[in-house]
């Protein structure tokens, strides 16, 4: 006890109590997204922006965190982050020497920019997600953009005939983002087999869990037969963790440690929460079918109302949809502002298309509400 009447121990023992309580999650089927503030409408604002899952995370990975939060003043644990690489190992079916933990995106896009020196060329789909993309071109890297097809999906062909010497990697999603195309599971890993024979093809299956076949279309396959495929995985979307980043990379074992050799996958990086989340998050696969399910359902109404509209639109397989409103997206996305609902950005080229995440089924009811009246000219 200080001389205050100040027991350190017991603020942070209610601290950590008091923090818990405001983590737990009632049954799953209820919201977890936190109670926006309302907006100029009075109405509490719907972010369907990032793609995160309204349903929430598995309660032992909120359990998890909870029992951590005691020990928020120390730094992660080593042995605590070597056995979740372990743990992400054996949930994969790699020898450890194949996982390195961690949102490792831009740290690979750095290393891989400047392995070799500057003018190392990195092969995309556009639009896309850019985080590895941009962080080559911050060390020298160029990048090269590919549109989708027809079809919004990866142009596996288009791809392959730009790769050429100066190629360092492509860098291609899985479902697409923005899209939510899937890749034609035959003739993706046939293109991985024979470009990676040529350059590192790195696959990023952020989204790939909300498909029901997901085991089988994984590019980890490739991991596991030794081609030079790295693929990378995150918690952010169907885990439901975004506010605690984490992921890891599945990789041939040289790149698994010059990139360790740079820092990535320590302890005191990752962070003491995120890696107790993440162990036990990964144990949870009922949340993932539950919440792959509900999401189906959410996503089959969606696309049900784009047809109806005659909005033209990709076939998603991700937790967004992804359609031609007819008018720019801005326009679209300041009068859906207005009604209180966040749909976030344009994906140039594709001026006049948007992406809407798949929010809860109020949520999503809101937001079909909204375009109805919006393309109907309704203030």
């Amino acid at each position: 006890m200080s001389e205050h009447g100040f027991d350190r121990r017991s603020f942070l023992k209610g601290a950590g109590a008091a923090v818990g309580a405001a983590l737990l999650v009632p049954e799953w089927s209820r919201p977890a997204l936190a109670v926006a503030a309302p907006t100029a409408t009075g109405q509490s604002l719907v972010r369907l922006s990032f793609n995160e899952n309204p349903y929430g995370p598995s309660s032992l990975a909120v359990q998890a965190i909870q029992q951590e939060l005691g020990r928020v003043v120390r730094y992660g644990d080593e042995s605590a982050a070597h056995a979740l690489r372990e743990q992400v190992a054996a949930y994969e079916k790699l020898p450890a020497d194949h996982v390195v933990l961690g949102e490792v995106l831009d740290t690979l896009g750095l290393h891989l920019g400047t392995e070799g020196g500057p003018g190392g060329e990195f092969i995309y789909s556009t639009p896309g997600y850019l985080a590895l993309v941009d962080a080559t071109s911050r060390v020298g890297g160029v990048s090269v953009a590919v549109p989708l097809d027809a079809s919004q999906g990866n142009d596996l062909l288009a791809i392959a005939a730009k790769v050429n010497p100066r190629t360092r990697a492509v860098y291609l999603v899985n479902p697409h983002n923005p899209s939510g195309t899937v890749s034609d599971d035959a003739a993706f890993k046939r293109f991985l087999r024979e470009v990676s024979q040529k350059t590192l093809v790195i696959v990023d299956e952020a989204y790939l869990e909300y498909t029901e076949d997901f085991a089988t279309r994984s590019a980890v396959d490739l991991v596991r037969e030794g081609a030079n495929v790295a693929v990378f995985r995150t918690f952010a979307k169907i885990h439901g963790l975004a506010g605690l980043p984490f992921g890891y990379l599945l990789a041939p074992p040289a790149l698994v440690a010059a990139l360790t050799k740079e820092g990535a996958g320590s302890a005191e990086g990752l962070g003491r929460l995120a890696i107790a989340a993440a162990g036990a998050a990964l144990r949870d696969t009922a949340l993932l079918e539950r919440s792959r399910t509900a999401v189906a359902r959410e996503r089959e109404r969606w696309l049900a109302v784009l047809a109806e509209l005659k909005l033209p639109h990709s076939a998603s397989a991700a937790n967004f949809i992804f359609f031609d409103a007819g008018r720019p997206q801005h326009e679209l996305a300041k009068a859906f502002l207005q009604r209180g609902i966040d749909i976030g950005r344009a994906f140039p080229p594709l001026e006049h298309w948007a992406r809407i995440t798949i929010g809860l089924p109020e949520e999503n009811a809101r937001a079909q509400a909204a375009l109805r009246a919006i393309l109907a000219g309704s203030l």
